[in-house]
C-alpha cells in the first residue's frame, strides 16, 4: 500500500493507494460531527463508444437497482434509515456516488458501496424501464430547453474530434437502441477498484478510515483497464458559427474558445490567469461584462463567463449572454469583442487585478466551507490526474498571477480562429411539443 499525507494549518489530506488499486483520499474536518462520502469512478462519457452515447449515465442509474444482497431501492433505503442522503452524477471525465451522513454511518456506506462495485445486477427488464426514464430526463432538461439545445449543439461543433462532442447524457437515438447487455458492458469494463477513488470529507480519523476501506474494498480484485488513446483535439483553424432554431422567447448567444486546463500543476499558470480573466470579465456586478453591457450600455440582459482549469480532456472559456429586447444578437456579440479587445490591448490594472483576485479566492474558500465541496474538489482533482497538493496550493498560484499574464491569455486564446459561436433563434412558444410529464425520474445531483 502506498500512501503520503499533506498538512496544513486547516486540516490533513491523506492520500493512499489500497493494494488493489483502490486510492483513498481523506480530509479531516472537526467542525461537525457528520461525513461526505464519494467514490469516483474514472469512466464518463468521453470513453464511450459512438452508438452507445448515453451509457456511463445510464449505468449510474442502474448502481441503484441492486445487487443480490441490496434488492433494488434498497441501497436509498438503508440510507435514508440512517438519517442520511445520497445520490449520483455523471460528467464527460467520470460518474461518482455519495452519501453524506452522520460520522458512525460511514462503515454503512462503505459496506453498500463496496458491494454494488463488485455486484450489480443489470436485468433486461429493470434496464428496459430505467432507460424510458433517461429518455425522458433528457427531454426535459435538454430537448425541452432551448438554451441547452444551444449549447449541446454548439459542443458537437466546437470539438472536431474529442469526445466532449458528445452529451453526457446521450443522443436519443442511441438512448434508444441501448441494450441491458451495453450497460453489463461498460460496468465490467469500468467499475473496478483499480479505476476507482474514495473520497471522504469530515469528522472522521484518517486512520480509521483507510482500515474501513480494506475491509470493504480490500478483497475486490484489481481488473485489467481497456488501454485509453490521447484523442487529442486538433487546432481550429477558423471561427465555427452555427444557428439553433427552438421554441423561446429571447435569442441567446453561446461563444466558445478552446483553452488549456491544467495538466503540470507546479509549472502551468495560463489556467490560473484564465480564472483571473473570467473574474474580471463575469461574476458581479463590477465585473467589467456586467458593468459594461448590463448595467451601463443595457444591450443585455444577463451575461457570464465561466472557464474550467480542471478537467482530463481540453478546456474551453466561454461567454454566454441574452440580448435585452429590442437588441440584435450581432450587436451584442460585437459589444463582446469590444470588451475583449480593450482587456487585449489596455490590459487591467493592479487595482482591478487585486480586487478580482480577493472574489475569486473569496468564491473559492467559500466553497471549501462545505464538506460536499471539499470532497467534490479532491474528487475532481483526482480523476483529472492532479494531487491533492494541487488543491491546496491553488489559492497560492491565483495569488501569483500577474495583470500581464492575464492580458497574455486573453491575446493568446481568445481569438477568432479558436472561436465557436451558437445562436439561437426564437421560435414560436406554440410551436413546442406538448409531452406529459413521466414520473419517477431521478434527478441527478
Amino acid at each position: 500500500m502506498l500512501g503520503i499525507a499533506l498538512g496544513s494549518a486547516q486540516a490533513a489530506v491523506t492520500d493512499v493507494t489500497l493494494d488493489n488499486g483502490l486510492r483513498v483520499i481523506v480530509k479531516e474536518d472537526h467542525r461537525a460531527p457528520v461525513m461526505v462520502s464519494q467514490v469516483w469512478y474514472r469512466a464518463g462519457s468521453m470513453d464511450e463508444f459512438n452508438g452507445t452515447t448515453g451509457v456511463a449515465h445510464v449505468l449510474e442509474h442502474m448502481m441503484f437497482k441492486g445487487t443480490r444482497d441490496v434488492p433494488a431501492g434498497e441501497f436509498s433505503k438503508r440510507i435514508a434509515a440512517a438519517g442520511g442522503r445520497e445520490n449520483a452524477f455523471t460528467s464527460h471525465d467520470h460518474t461518482a456516488y455519495f452519501q453524506q451522513m452522520q460520522k458512525d454511518k460511514l462503515e454503512l456506506s462503505m459496506q453498500l458501496e463496496a458491494d454494488r462495485m463488485a455486484n450489480l445486477l443489470i436485468s433486461d427488464e429493470a434496464f428496459a424501464k430505467e432507460i424510458q426514464v433517461v429518455m425522458e430526463e433528457r427531454r426535459m432538461r435538454t430537448d425541452d430547453n432551448p438554451q441547452a439545445v444551444v449549447y449541446e449543439r454548439l459542443m458537437a461543433s466546437a470539438y472536431q474530434t474529442h469526445p466532449y462532442q458528445r452529451p453526457i447524457i446521450g443522443w436519443m437515438n442511441d438512448l434508444e437502441n441501448l441494450s441491458a447487455q451495453d450497460a453489463r458492458d461498460w460496468y465490467a469494463r469500468w467499475y473496478a477498484p483499480n479505476n476507482a477513488t474514495l473520497v471522504v470529507a469530515g469528522d472522521v480519523q484518517a486512520d480509521a478510515v483507510v482500515a474501513l476501506a480494506k475491509r470493504y474494498f480490500g478483497a475486490l480484485p484489481a481488473r485489467p483497464l481497456p488501454v485509453r488513446k490521447p484523442q487529442a483535439e486538433p487546432g481550429q483553424v477558423g471561427t465555427k458559427r452555427l444557428v439553433v432554431k427552438a421554441p423561446a422567447k429571447l435569442p441567446y448567444l453561446l461563444m466558445a474558445w478552446h483553452t488549456p486546463v491544467l495538466r503540470d500543476w507546479q509549472s502551468d499558470w495560463e489556467p490560473y490567469a484564465l480564472s483571473i480573466l473570467a473574474g474580471v470579465l463575469s461574476g458581479n456586478d463590477s465585473a467589467r461584462l456586467q458593468k459594461s453591457l448590463v448595467k451601463e450600455s443595457q444591450i443585455a440582459v444577463s451575461i457570464s463567463a465561466g472557464y474550467d482549469a480542471v478537467a482530463r480532456g481540453p478546456g474551453q472559456f466561454l461567454v454566454d449572454a441574452t440580448p435585452t429586447q429590442g437588441k440584435t444578437v450581432a450587436a451584442l456579440e460585437q459589444a463582446i469583442q469590444d470588451e475583449l479587445t480593450r482587456v487585449k490591448t489596455k490590459g487591467i490594472s493592479e487595482e482591478e487585478l487585486n480586487r478580482v483576485k480577493a472574489q475569486v479566492i473569496a468564491a473559492d474558500v467559500y466553497q471549501r466551507d462545505s464538506l460536499f465541496y471539499q470532497a467534490m474538489q479532491l474528487g475532481e482533482q483526482a480523476v483529472a490526474g492532479l494531487p491533492p497538493e494541487a488543491l491546496e496550493r491553488r489559492v497560492e498560484k491565483l495569488r501569483t498571477v500577474t495583470a500581464q499574464q492575464v492580458r497574455e491569455v486573453a491575446r493568446k486564446w481568445l481569438k477568432d480562429d479558436g472561436l465557436s459561436v451558437a445562436v439561437l433563434d426564437p421560435q414560436p412558444l406554440d410551436s413546442a411539443p406538448h409531452r406529459p410529464k413521466m414520473a419517477g425520474v431521478r434527478h441527478d445531483y
